[in-house]
């Protein structure tokens, strides 16, 4: 059960993913989350910074889709004017969203990773999707109601794997 837990690779943020490391082990797409993963759960729209990293993306030869549990406006807001595939709603951590994104970009499952910054969302459908999986720190300190209330979930469960030695980054997620 806690090994669906874990990520394969943990990162501050986006910024510290090696794509030609990912591409050069065969990943060709990208699911990513939305939501205190690209930008802050209240911004509407790409920071400059996320137009780059979606750029590079391309340059590097790899499809995105996002996924989100959020509703249709809120990602279609963000996605229609960066030409971003998205998938709304997705109900994380089914596994349901995670293999439609993958058929739609034309990739197996073990060609593809899943960026976000929650464990009981992207973490771990990801992994019961069998995904690479890559948790990066959220982008903000403030989260809506209900994700507050996996974060504190989250920390108690990252306090333990740490303590059981299963993972060894020194900040918490």
């Amino acid at each position: 059960m806690f090994s669906e837990l874990l990520p394969n690779q943990y990162v501050k943020s986006i910024y510290d993913i090696d794509l030609n490391a990912l591409r050069d082990r065969g990943i060709k797409a990208v699911i990513t989350d939305l939501d205190n993963t690209l930008v802050e759960w209240h911004r509407p729209g790409a920071t400059p910074e996320v137009k780059q990293w979606l750029k590079e993306l391309e340059k590097t030869g790899l499809h995105v889709t996002i996924v989100s549990n959020n509703n249709e406006k809120r990602v279609k807001t963000f996605c229609d004017p960066e030409k971003v595939v998205f998938i709304h709603s997705a109900k994380k951590p089914m596994r349901r969203a995670f293999r439609q994104a993958c058929s739609q970009m034309g990739v197996r499952t073990d060609e593809a990773v899943v960026i976000g910054d929650q464990i009981f969302t992207d973490v771990l459908g990801g992994n019961r999707a069998g995904l690479y999986t890559i948790l990066v720190v959220p982008v903000a300190s403030t989260d809506g109601w209900m994700t507050k209330v996996n974060r504190r979930v989250e920390r108690i469960v990252l306090k333990w794997m740490r303590r059981k030695g299963y993972i060894h980054w020194e900040d918490e997620a």
